[in-house]
């Protein structure tokens, strides 16, 4: 196991997925434990809607965030240090590439195999070009059930485009962002692509 996650509590297995990742974000960073449950929950309910697997949304959903147990200050360091790609805009704005960490960590300490699952859990941030159906349904998934206080202010435009089409409700939200992105400290290129992917298809 790599040296990185060697100050890590790792939780006993026991053939529950979801248990394990609470365990371990309960040992390791508290706060985000809900929220966890939470996105899995809604990619659950996300993947029923438009016919996804849903266990593999639900593991997507639980293990997404998981690599908060590592501070923004750590993650270009960590990101090298697991052998990631590391872009300028994740230089300048460590915060996202969580998501990489993330995907590294299904990987390597829940023995995630299935490329599906961490895939979207490796873009569930930024979106992607070509993105699957799971991608989009962990995406709007981690947009509905959002880990900051109040309400998020694109959330009823959002589940309003859910209700007939997940490729608008992720471009929903991407649209969000771009109408704002002068504001933004970084436009990730994976984000800039899915944007102009989706609106192609749209």
């Amino acid at each position: 196991m790599n040296a990185v996650y060697a100050r890590l509590i790792l939780p006993h297995p026991t053939g529950n997925l979801k248990e394990e990742i609470y365990q371990f974000l309960l040992h390791n960073h508290p706060a985000t434990a809900e929220h966890c449950m939470e996105v899995g929950e809604e990619a659950g309910r996300i993947a029923k809607q438009y016919g996804a697997n849903v266990e593999a949304a639900q593991a997507a959903g639980y293990l997404h965030d998981i690599s908060a147990v590592f501070p923004n200050p750590e993650r270009i360091r960590v990101a090298v240090e697991l052998g990631i790609e590391v872009l300028p805009e994740e230089e300048v704005f460590p915060m996202i590439i969580h998501q990489k960490i993330s995907k590294a960590m299904a990987r390597d300490l829940f023995h995630i195999q299935d490329d599906e699952i961490l895939d979207a859990v490796g873009c569930h941030t930024t979106l992607r070009e070509h993105a699957t159906r799971l991608d989009k349904v962990l995406f709007v998934a981690d947009k509905i059930r959002w880990d900051q206080s109040g309400t998020p202010p694109y959330l009823e435009q959002v589940k309003a485009k859910l209700e007939h089409s997940l490729d608008a409700a992720a471009f929903e939200y991407i649209h969000y962002l771009w109408q704002r992105k002068e504001t933004l400290k970084v436009i990730h290129p994976w984000l800039e692509q899915a944007y102009y992917d989706l609106e192609q298809g749209i």
